[in-house]
């Protein structure tokens, strides 16, 4: 008790510290990168960049890659390296980003929207029955670090004289029998976007391919259309990358496994942890080398749940609660069913992920998401 006449001092209960939903590297040596790239004077598609596209195709098992401004960029020049043109249908999963759509959208053809599969990504069963005789190609989408079904979908493309183009955006390392996402279609768009698996301080992309054809038209896509200097060979655009990017990317393009992997452990651990609770863990095909971008559980108390871990200074996401077949700028496209899709949107929910966590902060999540649960 107080002492009569003696002023009661009020102590407030600190909030923890929170946990953010991506956490991206910063260190001494990527500044010191960063900083050698500024003296240099040298900022657009200098000797950093030619550097990171060989260390980018040496490490896909791919014999180019191009640099662009980000992974929707690589989507669209590779489309149009494809010669894809307005009435062409491409098939792609409803549940993705968006920018997968956009890309065909931006390319004049038509998205054809296929459900997803039990590990989210597309539903090589669903593409089948939606292929017309104007359907070209594929986009499967790596979902979460997960790789879709890629003999089922190698296969499906061949005996449809298809082409099919990997999205990579979220799976950099990834791999299946031990060979690599974005090695395995015609090209393959990937993403640098901070909170990816290989993370640029900004945007970012690139077109991955072994295709010489696809490889120069993205290279003269990316730059104007330029044929040389003065010499303009087609309309293009400006979706160029810099040095100060490369220069960081070369830094962590060489840590990408051990990062990789650092994500992989941290996964184990969730599942270790939140095993028993009644929601649903992701899972990993065989064969598949899972990189976890994201880490996603589902339940149908989803927003009770983001709602108590938000209280607990626990960021978290939802990837993606509208899927792009509902989305009100695509609405001029018919859309065939995707049951699975609209199923999952409503009870996927993104666990706090990147190789920058800490065991105490995965351990601090699990024991928040217990207690919702009352275990």
């Amino acid at each position: 008790m107080p002492r009569p006449g003696r002023p009661t001092t009020a102590y407030a209960v600190p909030k923890p510290v929170p946990i953010p939903l991506s956490r991206p590297p910063v260190d001494d040596e990527l500044k010191r990168a960063v900083l050698a790239a500024i003296d240099s004077r040298q900022y657009i598609l200098g000797p950093e960049c030619r550097a990171l596209e060989a260390e980018l195709a040496h490490d896909t098992g791919v014999k180019h890659a191009v640099l662009t401004s980000s992974g929707t960029a690589a989507l669209w020049l590779t489309l149009r390296a494809l010669g894809v043109k307005a009435g062409d249908e491409i098939l792609v999963p409803a549940h993705t980003a968006f920018p997968t759509v956009e890309a065909i959208c931006l390319a004049e053809a038509t998205p054809v929207f296929v459900d997803a599969d039990e590990f989210y990504t597309l539903d090589v069963a669903d593409a089948t029955t939606k292929i017309t005789p104007r359907t070209v190609g594929i986009i499967p989408v790596h979902l979460y670090g997960q790789p879709a079904d890629l003999p089922a979908i190698q296969d499906l493309a061949a005996r449809h004289d298809m082409w099919f183009l990997e999205d990579c955006a979220q799976a950099q390392g990834a791999g299946w029998d031990g060979r690599r996402v974005g090695s395995f279609g015609r090209a393959a768009a990937f993403s640098f976007y901070p909170s990816k698996n290989l993370p640029a301080m900004g945007d970012g992309g690139a077109v991955l391919t072994s295709d010489d054809h696809i490889a120069l038209r993205c290279r003269r896509l990316r730059d104007h259309g330029r044929l040389e200097k003065d010499v303009h060979g087609e309309v293009g655009f400006n979706l160029r990358f810099n040095e100060l990017q490369a220069a960081a990317l070369r830094v962590l393009l060489r840590r990408l496994d051990t990062m990789n992997e650092r994500r992989r452990a941290l996964a184990a651990r969730y599942l270790q942890g939140l095993a028993g609770l009644p929601l649903v863990p992701p899972a990993t095909r065989q064969r598949a080398r899972h990189v976890y971008h994201l880490f996603i559980v589902r339940t149908p108390r989803r927003a009770e749940l983001a709602a108590f871990l938000k209280e607990r200074g626990i960021q978290t996401g939802v990837h993606y609660p509208i899927p792009t077949h509902r989305q009100p700028a695509v609405g001029c496209f018919a859309s065939l069913a995707v049951p699975r899709t609209e199923r999952l949107v409503d009870e996927i929910l993104s666990l706090p992920m990147s190789a920058d966590h800490t065991d105490e902060e995965i351990d601090r999540v699990v024991a928040a998401v217990r207690a919702f649960f009352g275990a």
